[in-house]
């Protein structure tokens, strides 16, 4: 006898980046994370934040949201706090979306998209991203979808690194409500894109009745053992999420941390941002100088590259360049026509050189 639902008996777990951790001495590059690590001042502000753990956490998160709301000049009923924005991924296809419905993903995107539909009963559709079109966000594939419940977009988008402009995600939002589809789009990695402030959606989420816009403080603050993300839309969908939220779901520690952070110390994200704009342009330049087939430049600071015509697939890539101590991501996990596919982040000048020594010795050695 098998018990558990039948929905979950063919979805295994999904793969993410960031685990050089477990290695040792191993600098990760297959992680989005700010380059400078958190604020030195976070320890101080954790140590601080244990006097707080003696009683239940605000479950309605009020301090916190009251310094989005300013930040984001919305109300607090168009927010809803979550443990990192991967609970706020799980929660919108359990509010919204039920046992035959569909949602449409880009392929490829942020694999958690899927998990969780198929998780939540849905089915799940693809627009296929491709090379010829740069992995643009199709649109036309979008206008032709029939019978769809929702459509994630990611912006940038993981792994391609390729940012929409904000007038061509919000007309297709506009398009998407006239039709009665519901628009999840995660901005968790665009706080760390120079100009995003002229990019980002959050600030309109509050105008449509069909957008939700995913942020998180994991990327920006590089805390991901911190689990912090949010969501804002209209109050209507807000109090939809709240329904399926767990109760209590962020400890006071990560309420008061987070609110410290967003409140006193965005100068650090600003400064990692105008950093890897900087180091994104000179990576690519290196790397084309030296044969490495890098492609057209991110738009972001991620890259996604094929070595197909290097004939290393991105598993192998990925072993010669531990040898220099150094993890970049093997996006096999995409799916099978992204195996030859390597991600890397960019991060300070000093250890980018040694990344592009790696790499050169990885094109050149198979030992």
């Amino acid at each position: 006898m098998r018990y558990g639902r039948d929905a979950l008996a063919n979805i295994p777990r999904t793969v993410h980046g960031g685990q050089a951790w477990k290695m040792g001495d191993i600098e990760d590059y297959s992680h989005n994370l700010n380059p400078f690590g958190p604020p030195e001042c976070l320890a101080e502000i954790l140590r601080a934040s244990a006097d707080g753990t003696g009683h239940y956490p605000d479950d309605n998160c009020t301090e916190l949201k009251a310094e989005i709301s300013r930040t984001l000049s919305l109300k607090e009923q168009n927010i809803v706090i979550g443990a990192g924005s991967s609970e706020i991924i799980r929660n919108f296809p359990n509010a919204f979306l039920e046992r035959g419905d569909r949602a449409m993903i880009c392929d490829p995107s942020f694999a958690e998209y899927s998990q969780q539909c198929r998780v939540a009963g849905a089915e799940t559709v693809y627009s296929r991203l491709t090379e010829e079109e740069d992995f643009r966000m199709n649109t036309r594939d979008i206008a032709s979808a029939k019978n769809i419940k929702a459509l994630y977009i990611c912006n940038p988008n993981n792994p391609t690194g390729r940012i929409e402009p904000r007038d061509k995600i919000l007309e297709t939002v506009r398009e998407c409500g006239d039709r009665g589809i519901l628009v999840f789009l995660d901005e968790t990695l665009l706080d760390l894109v120079k100009g995003h402030e002229n990019i980002s959606c959050m600030k309109y989420a509050s105008e449509y009745d069909n957008l939700i816009v995913a942020g998180s403080l994991t990327k920006s603050f590089a805390i991901p053992g911190i689990r912090v993300g949010y969501c804002v839309s209209s109050p209507h969908l807000a109090e939809e999420i709240n329904k399926v939220r767990i109760t209590w779901n962020v400890g006071y520690i990560e309420q008061n941390a987070a609110r410290l952070l967003l409140s006193e110390h965005t100068d650090h994200v600003s400064r990692a941002a105008s950093l890897m704009a900087e180091e994104s342009r000179y990576m690519h330049s290196e790397l084309e100088k030296m044969g490495f087939p890098v492609g057209k430049i991110s738009d972001s600071f991620f890259c996604f590259c094929s070595l197909k015509e290097l004939g290393i697939k991105g598993s192998e890539f990925q072993r010669r360049m531990l040898r220099d101590r150094i993890m970049v991501r093997d996006c096999a996990s995409f799916g099978r026509r992204f195996e030859y596919y390597i991600r890397f982040s960019v991060k300070d000048r000093e250890r980018n050189d040694m990344f592009l020594r790696a790499a050169e010795n990885s094109m050149k050695h198979d030992g």
